[in-house]
């Protein structure tokens, strides 16, 4: 008999888009750099309410697989994709991306231009934080593609099975000074 192997992908950061002007293009790159209190550098929102954009790559899958569909994640709009974490009800929690954290702040709510894409693909997205969620930057610093993520606490910061201390003082002045 084979062994038994299992097809789940690891946590980590699957894709990084930067929205050069408002309403443009997202541009896929491979790093970027995180600004405590602004954003994505090079961003057309850097220094905005929603600094980072933040879409679950499983969540993504699994709602388009009930359309039919393979659209790519890039049309939804979201500067990072992460794969590993449920964002759902995730407003006030820390997102750990690599050494950066992330402080989200609201569920993304879906446009008409999700329709435009996909017919059905906002009302899909639409309930239990399918669109996403927003935040802002606490902890600055790189991010780059395959960088492990998780939910940072009190006690470390959870990826995989794995810990990794974080100091209390990123976590009780919600950043970088």
């Amino acid at each position: 008999m084979a062994p038994v192997t299992s097809t789940r992908i690891p946590p980590g950061l699957e894709a990084i888009w930067i929205k050069r002007v408002r309403l443009g293009p997202m541009d896929p790159v491979s790093a970027a750099e995180l600004h405590a209190g602004r954003g994505i550098a090079g961003n057309a929102d850097f220094g905005g309410r929603r600094q980072v954009t933040i879409l679950d790559a499983d969540e993504w899958e699994r709602r388009l697989s009930a359309l039919g569909s393979d659209l790519d994640p890039s049309f939804r709009r979201a500067n990072i994709l992460v794969r590993g974490v449920d964002l759902a009800e995730s407003r006030g929690r820390i997102l750990a991306v690599g050494d950066c954290r992330i402080r989200i702040d609201g569920e993304t709510k879906p446009c008409a231009l999700m329709d435009e894409h996909l017919p059905g693909l906002r009302s899909a997205l639409y309930e239990r934080w399918g669109g996403g969620a927003w935040g802002a930057v606490v902890s600055g610093g790189r991010i780059a593609l395959g960088d492990p993520v998780g939910w940072a606490s009190d006690a470390g910061i959870a990826i995989g099975n794995e810990r990794k201390a974080v100091p209390e003082s990123v976590i009780s002045r919600g950043g970088e000074r």
